[in-house]
């Protein structure tokens, strides 16, 4: 089945949809890599409502891909087969509640959080603005930085599952450890909702601002790059493993080992998804040829090669 032939078969089988659906979006152009080829369909769905109604009327036989702000995410050169969800504009409010608290849609970047949180006088969250994306990402990768994760200031989460029904699970439904989070793969996130603490702003931002120079002084943050690429090992750190395995500034095509952080990819023009990603395997082959070591991809790597 070729992108229009699902496009009219979904937009017949909904006729109530509010959302945008579209054939043909080359995903590149969601990913901070800036590499992936095209969606078979791209949804984004108008609110929560819509995406339970799309999902609901969905046929089984249709595979379901769902991304975020595509900071920490490799789309391969082939695109994704059958729909991609993109959450937008009806995920993005931000809502302070009494008790320290934010309820957040998932789009919202994980910046913005931070500092709805600072501007509001809750202390606790300032550690979302080291993390690039947004917070559906954050909720799916038990995202952290500093010291801090997801799991730390989580009350709650929304999450539409693919047979179109809603979800309301605790933190302790969410099953997270490290980097990961145990709640069923098809679910989709659609909210969070946070504690935190009492705090005073001026010094929350002070601590924001202290963040945000540590991350440019150590990090490629101007580089198109996904973040971290590799979690770290029990009782290491991935870029020291990385860097006593010579792969420091290594390069496959445009795709290169920053030499800024090392744990970090970077598109340094036109690499393709194929040459970031063998760039990364052979990253892993000389750290365990060196250490011994296997490094698990922290990035999320989707769809089909060219």
């Amino acid at each position: 089945m070729s992108g229009m032939d699902l496009f009219e078969r979904l937009e017949a089988l909904m006729p109530d949809l509010r959302g945008r659906l579209r054939t043909g979006s080359e995903l590149k152009e969601y990913t901070w890599f800036r590499v992936g080829g095209p969606a078979e369909v791209l949804f984004s769905p108008a609110d929560e409502a819509d995406l339970g109604y799309f999902m609901k009327a969905l046929p089984a036989d249709v595979p379901v891909t769902t991304i975020g702000l595509g900071s920490n995410l490799l789309v391969r050169d082939g695109g994704i087969d059958g729909v991609v969800i993109r959450l937008g504009r009806g995920f993005n409010e931000i809502k302070v509640e009494a008790g320290n608290r934010l309820r957040v849609g998932t789009a919202v970047p994980d910046v913005k959080v931070a500092r709805a949180a600072a501007d509001a006088g809750i202390a606790g969250l300032a550690f979302y603005r080291g993390i690039p994306g947004g917070i559906g990402g954050a909720l799916r990768m038990n995202g952290g930085a500093h010291g801090t994760e997801t799991c730390d200031v989580l009350v709650e989460a929304r999450a539409v599952d693919r047979a179109g029904n809603i979800h309301v699970l605790s933190v302790d439904d969410m099953n997270y450890t490290y980097r990961h989070c145990g709640a069923p793969e098809d679910y989709i996130f659609t909210e969070a909702l946070f504690q935190g603490e009492p705090g005073d702003p001026a010094k929350i931002n002070v601590q924001m601002d202290e963040i945000a120079a540590y991350r440019e002084e150590v990090q490629p943050i101007k580089s198109r790059t996904g973040g971290s690429t590799f979690k770290n090992p029990e009782g290491n750190k991935s870029w020291q493993l990385i860097d006593a395995a010579g792969c420091r500034g290594l390069t496959v095509g445009d795709a290169k080992v920053s030499e800024l952080h090392c744990n970090f990819l970077i598109n340094e023009g036109d690499a393709s998804a194929a040459d970031l990603e063998t760039l990364g395997e052979t990253v892993r082959a000389r750290v365990k040829e060196t250490s011994g070591v296997q490094l698990e991809w922290e990035i999320k790597r989707l769809g089909k090669p060219a």
